[in-house]
């Protein structure tokens, strides 16, 4: 006698599953255990069929509602139904998910379904596409892969060979891409089973900027620091930026967190023309010691701030 099988843990789903979460649940462990994705591998081809037939069940309304309403007692439904229809009551068994899973598969005219399907829904009752009817295939599955840059790679497009799965890939790294971005190749992921197209490879830029710099799209932050005597009296200091060194003026009696734009010296803007701009941030720089003419010079400028204050 066919023992009673758990359509719903066969799925790895609740019995109040709705029918998206079914059919998603079914596409995924289908794809897992395709015959095509594992040539010659028993199990999978066992775990395939039970899934197919579980999809078969609770994916058509008729079927999971009979499976539903007589569960372990699958056997008698027939009896029940012609004693309902006879005015006998309704059934009201009991839980219906009770039971083993010893069952076994059986190929021939009613398909790869096991003596349970056969003998609830009876043998030939199932159009669904399995069982050498019709082929179903499956999209494959998305990769997901993660590619570091450093502050060169971004800064004009850059080509790179990569490996993902094996496979060698030829990607164009736009300019200007940030941190986090993620570029989709159409059909360089899983392949396919049973003819379905493969699926996508999705690859997340990770970009690691020199500490010195805080990003905000294609514009770029950094603090610098200036000599105080250069701070007071004006001057030029030397900055270096992502394009390359660049001699900044800066005004007489600056002041701590002064900021000095520079234009177009930030990074690529992504998929424009252009850079983004540079902001400094000036910090004055302290001696760490002093001579005796800087004490002395310094001595007679505070006496002339007190004369003039």
């Amino acid at each position: 006698m066919a023992q009673f099988i758990d359509y719903y843990q066969t799925l790895g789903v609740s019995k109040d599953a709705d029918d998206k979460t079914i059919k998603k649940a079914f596409r995924k462990l289908a794809r897992k255990y395709h015959p095509d994705v594992n040539p010659g591998d028993q199990d999978a081809e066992q775990k395939f069929k039970a899934i197919n037939e579980a999809n078969a069940v609770l994916s058509d309304p008729e079927k999971r509602k009979k499976y539903d309403k007589y569960g372990k007692d699958w056997e008698h439904a027939d009896a029940f139904e012609a004693a309902e229809k006879r005015g006998g009551g309704e059934y009201t068994g009991g839980n219906p998910f009770g039971g083993g899973q010893g069952y076994t598969y059986t190929t021939g005219d009613s398909g790869d379904f096991s003596d349970f399907f056969r003998d609830m829904f009876g043998g030939g009752g199932f159009s669904g596409g399995f069982g050498g009817q019709r082929r179903t295939s499956f999209r494959g599955q998305d990769i997901e892969a993660e590619l570091q840059l450093q502050l060169a790679d971004i800064m004009s497009d850059n080509k790179q060979l990569l490996t993902v799965n094996g496979k060698q890939l030829r990607v164009t790294i736009p300019a200007g891409v940030e941190d986090g971005q993620t570029l989709r190749l159409r059909g360089q992921g899983g392949p396919g089973a049973g003819g379905g197209p493969a699926g996508d490879l999705y690859i997340t830029f990770r970009v690691g900027l020199p500490p010195e710099y805080d990003r905000t799209g294609s514009d770029l932050t950094k603090t610098v620091e200036v000599p105080v005597t250069t701070m007071i009296l004006g001057g030029k200091i030397t900055v270096t930026t992502p394009t390359g060194n660049v001699a900044v003026p800066v005004p007489e009696l600056s002041q701590n967190d002064k900021k000095i734009r520079l234009k177009g010296k930030g990074l690529p803007k992504y998929k424009q023309s252009g850079n983004g701009d540079l902001y400094l941030t000036l910090k004055a720089k302290l001696p760490q010691r002093l001579t005796a003419e800087e004490r002395t010079a310094l001595e007679q400028l505070r006496d002339l701030q007190n004369q003039n204050s």
